[in-house]
Formats: structure tokens, sequence, C-alpha cells
């Protein structure tokens, strides 16, 4: 666990998880030097362990695709997406108990350092970036990225994996990108007309730089970072690119996804799972979930209008549409 935390995608590798190419199609090919294991609590490394290689709860979801519809075929053929009906998977997790043990062991030590009075929420509790308690925060923070990289490099290698079993191959199963969400990174960005450095916070969000940023994988460099924003089990989801002008207006983000229209529990007393499911294979999408709760959670419409997002988005140039996927197979965490 210490050397994952501290390795990120690298360890996969190293295991024999996924291949080279993969960590060069991965957000900071992989790995988060600022993360330091020791300021990982023992309780959340032991969430951890049995977690790696997991999808999770919630809206984390393993989806087998069909493209749809592509907007730009220039960058979709940068990216690997070729034609209408070419198969993609596209998988969404995140560093599992660990990352939420992580944010709860800091948001606690930050409440009894600092107090939130005065606050809307109280996990809006916050330490100054450069004092010791915001250090220790950032780089246990960056061990979780680390986790998370490792986790969907094993998942990955899985798919590919099963693809091989059923399908008699794997041949061009290339890694498209891993993008990070719900995190906080060191970036420079202007303000006011002078390039500062800043601790951006993304949550609900995802990076979308433009072409020429050196941060963005060199591979991508000349197009712009891929940018994926997922609907729901019964709608479509989305690749696009990011764009220069987001960086001037939102310092490079975009939407990580639609976004819920409705509470879990909301969606839990309107919906039955095994009906939800009945009508997607109804619709040829098959759905496996560990429980029918989950299904229920996760119905399509507990979410806003994914096509209206990505429309938003692009029209604000926050995100340049690439291609549309729809589902044909889902599994939830």
């Amino acid at each position: 666990m210490q050397e994952i935390l501290a390795k990120g995608s690298r360890w996969s590798l190293e295991q024999g998880y996924g291949t080279k190419a993969d960590l060069d199609a991965t957000e900071e090919y992989g790995y988060m030097k600022q993360a330091d294991p020791q300021f990982v609590s023992h309780t959340a490394v032991a969430r951890g362990k049995p977690q790696l290689g997991t999808l999770g709860a919630g809206n984390h979801f393993l989806e087998i695709q069909a493209v749809d519809a592509i907007y730009d075929e220039k960058t979709a053929a940068e990216f690997g997406i070729t034609g209408k009906g070419q198969v993609t998977v596209m998988v969404h997790c995140g560093s599992r108990g660990l990352g939420h043990q992580i944010a709860s062991d800091y948001i606690r030590e930050m409440e009894k350092a600092y107090g939130f009075e005065g606050l809307p929420d109280r996990e809006l509790i916050n330490a100054p970036f450069q004092s010791e308690l915001g250090q220790k925060y950032f780089k246990a923070m960056c061990a979780g990225m680390n986790y998370a990289f490792a986790n969907r490099q094993m998942i990955v290698h899985w798919i590919r994996d099963s693809f091989r079993k059923i399908m008699g191959s794997d041949d061009g199963m290339r890694q498209v990108y891993d993008v990070c969400h719900n995190i906080g990174k060191l970036e420079k960005h202007k303000v006011d007309g002078e390039t500062k450095e800043l601790c951006v916070h993304r949550k609900g969000a995802t990076r979308s730089f433009g072409p020429g940023r050196e941060e963005v994988n060199e591979i991508y460099r000349s197009t712009g970072q891929p940018v994926f924003i997922p609907g729901t089990m019964g709608t479509a989801s989305y690749v696009m690119v990011g764009t220069n002008e987001s960086e001037e207006k939102s310092w490079g983000s975009t939407a990580h996804g639609a976004g819920r229209e409705m509470s879990r529990a909301e969606a839990i007393h309107r919906f039955r799972g095994e009906t939800v499911a009945k009508e997607l294979e109804q619709r040829g999408i098959l759905v496996k979930a560990a429980s029918w709760k989950g299904i229920a959670e996760e119905h399509v419409p507990a979410y806003k209008d994914v096509d209206e997002v990505c429309r938003v988005s692009n029209e604000a140039k926050l995100g340049k549409l690439v291609a549309r996927l729809v589902p044909l197979g889902v599994v939830k965490g």
C-alpha cells in the first residue's frame, strides 16, 4: 500500500497491470510527485487495501459503449475514435474508501485547528495552503490520487483481459485518457493579468486544458487534453477536448458529469431497480449492479440532461465536442 500511494500507476505497471502507453495517456503520467504516504492514516490504508481494483458504489460505473456521433473528426482520430458504431469502454471511479477517509481525517483536524463558524457547510472547512496542516493534507490527497491512478489502471488491465477471453482478442483497446476529478492541483493561471501559482480545486469538475499547455501529456499537447462527461446508464456520454478559452474563463475546467437532479433518497423512493433494469433491457442496454437499490439511485430522471450540459459547455467554449457515446452494457459498483 505504501508503494501504491507513492507510485500510482507506476506501481501497477511494475506489477504487470497495463502498458507504458497507458501511462503516456494518463494525467500526470499516473503519478503525483507531491504524494507522501506518511500523512495517510492507518484507517485510510486499511479501508483502501481490500478495495484496490474495484469500482465503488454511487455513480461509479464501467460502461461498454458505441460511438453514436462524431463532431470533430480530426480530433476524434487523434483520440483513436474512428467512426460510428465503434465500441469503447468508459470507467468512472476514484480512490474509494481510502480517499473518503483522507478527507474525513483532515476535515476533523481542520475543525480542531480552525473551526468552521461562519461557513455555510462544515465540509468547506479549510487550512492555509502553506500551513503545516495544509501541506500534510495536500500530500495525503496526492497519495489518494496515486491510489486512484493505480486502481483505474488495474481495472483497465482486467477489461482487456475480459475482452481477450470472450472475443479472442484485445487488439485496438488502447487507453484514450485517464483524467482526474474531485481534486486540488497546483497550476499557473493569470489573475488580473498576472501569472500566479494557484491551488485549483475541481469538485464536480474536470480539467480541460487546451493546446500548448505544458501540463498536457505530450501525445495530446497539439490538440488539447481529452475530457469525458458521462451521463447516466440510460443516456449518452461525451468525449470533448480542452480549449484555450476554458483557461481564461474557468482556469481550465468544465463539468465532470451530468450532475444529479434529485437526491438518492428521492430516487429510491420513486423508482424500483428491477423495473429500471427491465426498461433499459428493452432499449438494448444491459445493466448489472451490486444491488437493485444502486440501480434505482442512478435512474435517468435522477440526473440532468447530459446533452444540454455538453451543449452549454461547448457553446461556452469550456470544452469542445468531439464524440457522443451511447451505452450497450453497464456495470455499477
